[in-house]
């Protein structure tokens, strides 16, 4: 009884529960449902405010857009009036012109009728004239002829023959002033070009030596470089051909030797010696033969820096280090290499004055003294060497001939040849660039003259050419042609025997005979 009692009991308290739960679930959910539709109507409410905000925003922006734009068109269309109005004072100022031109035009018709019309009267003024000439002329020629007794073809062969005489002198006293001109001009004008060449290719000039001097860190060292009964000064000379000096000068060796590549080679390698502390017979070898690798480096450096230098391209790699070897190369105390590259830029110079090519002038130039390079390992002169090296290496016709007729050995068949030649002996005579004192260079020049006018029948005489050449002015009163010739060659035998002087002197004598007339 009690068990249905409690069954009963519980499914009223769980019916109850849910009509409780049933209501407050439906309560809950009116209220959310009015919290919701409170909530859509406040969004709704904020959106319609920002709406109504965008929207004065945008009319704002659309209204300073709009005004803006009316700005911009009322600027441009201020401008184009002020354009109109300059274009309209542009066309009244040419029609004013116009009007100007057509009037001068109409008035220079004026003028030129009024010359035509001169020019009538004068024309008809001239035939007139013209006539009376002519009849005068004929009556002249009948008159001459009836008093010459000549006819008229005689009289004109005369009067021809006469005016061609005057015409042929005239001509030859126009042709001799001609000529002194142009070879003034000439003269002049290759004065200039040689003394812009020279101020703009001007090169220091140091003379070299035939000794390198090693300074020493202290006088201990020479015992170590001359070693244990002197053998390691003597495997220094033996491997390098250099003497060894070794004197009471403190701290100081000197390399002496003809050979400047064999010196230097000497020179670095007891450098390293010094520096590395060991010295002896098997470590100077190792210090001479490393040396001389690095030698053969600077060599070819030094080539390529000086081809570089000139601008100068394609040029074989072995002839490069020939170029690299005149830099060791001296010639009457002038380091070979600079006074290459100093005929290089002034022949250069010369050739762009003269509309030639400036870089076969430069390269010719660099080459010209190329077989001074070898002229110690191989037989025959430089100039000779020079010219198989530059055939050997395919170099062009222009520059072969160049450095064969440098020194006058053969003619020079172009005008790079010559301007070599120039360049040369700009580079080579002028005082100061060789081993040579101005007192001794003055003394050579003073020594010519003084020869050439201990000769009977000179007049003048005058060194020229830096002492490479000597002009004799002879009395024409007093030698004949022949006579001249043999001063010459006796100059030259007499110069031969009494002076010592670089390359060749040319003896020039000149014989002059002037006949004066004066018209009075």
């Amino acid at each position: 009884m009690e068990l249905p009692f409690a069954i009963a009991s519980a499914i009223v308290t769980l019916i109850i529960g849910l009509v409780v739960g049933a209501y407050f679930s439906k309560k809950s959910a009116d209220r959310r449902q009015a919290d919701a539709k409170q909530t859509a109507h406040q969004i709704v409410e904020d959106a319609n405010k920002e709406a109504d905000i965008l929207k004065k925003e945008a009319l704002l922006e659309a209204r300073e857009e709009i005004h803006s734009q009316k700005n911009q068109m009322e600027w441009e269309i201020k401008e184009q009036r002020q354009e109109v109005s300059l274009q309209e004072s542009r066309l009244d100022q040419r029609e004013d012109n116009l009007d100007h031109r057509e009037k001068m035009l109409e008035d220079k018709d004026n003028n030129l009728l009024q010359k035509e019309n001169r020019l009538e009267t004068r024309s008809e003024k001239i035939d007139n004239l013209e006539k009376q000439v002519e009849e005068a002329k004929e009556k002249q020629e009948r008159e001459l002829v009836r008093i010459s007794g000549l006819s008229e073809d005689e009289a004109r062969n005369i009067v021809l023959q006469r005016t061609e005489e005057e015409l042929v002198n005239e001509t030859a006293v126009m042709v001799k002033q001609h000529e002194e001109q142009l070879k003034a001009d000439v003269n002049r004008r290759a004065k200039s070009l040689i003394t812009e060449a020279i101020q703009r290719s001007a090169a220091d000039q140091v003379t070299e030596a035939t000794v390198s001097v090693i300074h020493l860190p202290n006088d201990d060292m020479k015992g170590r470089i001359i070693g244990r009964d002197g053998r390691n000064i003597r495997t220094i000379e033996g491997l390098t051909g250099m003497d060894v000096i070794i004197d009471d000068t403190p701290e100081t060796v000197v390399l002496s030797g003809f050979d400047p590549i064999r010196r230097e080679i000497a020179k670095m390698a007891l450098e390293k010696l010094i520096s590395d502390g060991r010295i002896h017979p098997g470590r100077i070898e190792e210090a001479v033969e490393k040396s001389r690798k690095e030698m053969d480096e600077r060599i070819r450096e030094i080539g390529e820096e000086t081809v570089f230098d000139l601008g100068i391209h394609s040029i074989h790699p072995d002839l490069i280090k020939i170029i690299g070897r005149l830099h060791f190369r001296t010639s009457y105390g002038q380091n070979v290499l600079t006074h290459s590259i100093e005929v290089a830029k002034i022949a250069g110079i010369l050739a762009a004055e003269i509309g030639e090519d400036p870089q076969m002038a430069k390269r010719a130039g660099l080459l010209h003294d190329i077989g001074k390079a070898l002229d110690g390992e191989v037989e025959g002169s430089h100039v000779e060497i020079g010219s198989q090296i530059a055939m050997r290496y395919q170099e062009k016709e222009t520059v072969v001939n160049s450095i064969a007729s440098h020194h006058g050995d053969v003619e020079a068949t172009t005008i790079i040849s010559a301007l070599v030649q120039a360049a040369d002996a700009i580079s080579a005579a002028r005082p100061g660039a060789r081993s040579e004192s101005l007192e001794n260079y003055l003394q050579r020049l003073e020594t010519l003259e003084e020869i050439s006018n201990s000769f009977d029948g000179v007049d003048y005489t005058f060194a020229i050419q830096a002492g490479r050449e000597i002009r004799i002015i002879v009395k024409p009163n007093e030698l004949d042609d022949v006579q001249s010739a043999k001063l010459a060659r006796d100059v030259r035998k007499e110069i031969e025997n009494k002076m010592d002087y670089p390359g060749n002197i040319k003896v020039t004598v000149i014989r002059e005979t002037r006949v004066v007339e004066y018209a009075k």
